[in-house]
């Protein structure tokens, strides 16, 4: 039996998308979890996993924190001496990377997204010297699209060879279950996520507020926690009538399933996986023609694709959708339900990781 030592920034979010990967590793082998404790740690503990509460600083470069994590990481690895060590997001990436190559540990890391570290060109290049060194010595780096995959190689970061692209962390079809398409007298559309800028939620915003200029018949529902910049714009939009928020949700698929249509404007994805979940319940998307954005969407068929940061285009797909019928709007939902059956089971994903592993 192994040793596999999973190291992450979000118990929530390991739980959220990775518990099937987690159940079947369990099966035959010894797994211990270090992440911070931010739900879900008890659910992990009843199926016999062993959790390490580990603090992370998520946001921005601190030196004294970040030495801190890897004096933590340090005396982590030495204590458990794992036979794999499997990290997700940049800082377990990087800081456990680094210290697993120094070890002769084998590893295998996570990429879910290019996220801003990327967007700024000195922040860029620091990071990108930070993953060169990381992966020096990594066995497999994971992937959620081909773009992201791609902008490893442009930066000789990795070679290709040491890359696999999965379909994001894929789609529990029975848990998001194809759901009847709703009879509502006014159109709902749905975006589900952090409300902030690089959600794309200036173009929503404009977007839905020539709409209701045009006397279009329709309600955003806002279902996530939002940035303290949009507090007065959110709470504005509901006064009119425009927004009705609801905040953050433990349990999405009410709200999937209560909506005509699905709106994720965002500037960079690594793998939606909110658009995963609107399509697998059989609702039409409307989306960023991006990476980890256009791979959930056939375009015109079951959802609409809109150029990245363009408010006007995103009113036409937004009007477009409105303009059709239920039946048609029904007919999108079905077939991207499809592609999720044909292209994003997570048990196909799962088995995928595991094989890749070497497990």
């Amino acid at each position: 039996m192994k040793k596999i030592l999973i190291i992450t920034n979000h118990s929530y979010m390991l739980w959220q998308f990775r518990r099937e990967l987690i159940q079947e590793l369990v099966k035959t082998n010894e797994v211990v979890l270090s992440m911070p404790f931010v739900g879900h740690e008890a659910d992990f503990e009843a199926m016999g996993l062993r959790c390490i509460h580990t603090e992370i600083n998520r946001r921005g470069i601190n030196p004294v924190t970040d030495f801190r994590l890897m004096s933590v990481y340090n005396k982590m690895l030495r204590e458990e001496q794992p036979d794999l060590v499997i990290t997700y997001s940049i800082k377990p990436n990087i800081y456990a990377g680094l210290l697993c190559g120094k070890m002769r540990i084998p590893f295998c890391a996570n990429v879910q997204g290019l996220g801003t570290a990327f967007q700024k060109p000195g922040l860029a290049q620091f990071v990108t010297l930070l993953y060169r060194a990381a992966f020096r010595h990594v066995r497999t780096v994971f992937f959620e699209n081909e773009a992201n995959a791609a902008a490893f190689q442009e930066r000789h970061i990795m070679p290709a060879e040491k890359q696999k692209v999965l379909h994001g962390a894929g789609i529990n079809l029975e848990h998001y279950a194809l759901q009847p398409y709703p009879q509502n007298e006014t159109v709902h559309f749905l975006y589900l996520g952090r409300i902030m800028k690089e959600k794309g939620m200036d173009e929503l915003f404009s977007a839905v507020k020539k709409l209701r200029q045009e006397q279009a018949d329709f309600v955003l529902d806002l279902v996530g926690f939002f940035e303290d910049e949009y507090k007065e714009t959110v709470g504005q939009l509901e006064r009119e009538g425009m927004v009705r928020f609801h905040g953050f949700q433990k349990d999405p698929r009410p709200f999937y399933t209560a909506a005509d249509c699905i709106v994720l404007p965002s500037y960079h994805e690594g793998m939606s996986n909110v658009l995963l979940e609107a399509a697998a319940t059989g609702r039409p998307l409307i989306t960023s023609d991006i990476p980890g954005c256009r791979e959930a969407v056939d375009h015109g068929k079951s959802g609409l694709l809109v150029e990245v940061k363009n408010g006007e285009k995103l009113y036409e797909a937004m009007k477009q959708m409105l303009h059709m019928d239920t039946e048609e709007r029904s007919a999108m939902g079905l077939a991207g339900r499809a592609k999720m059956e044909r292209e994003f089971d997570k048990t196909a994903v799962v088995a995928d990781t595991i094989k890749e592993l070497g497990l």
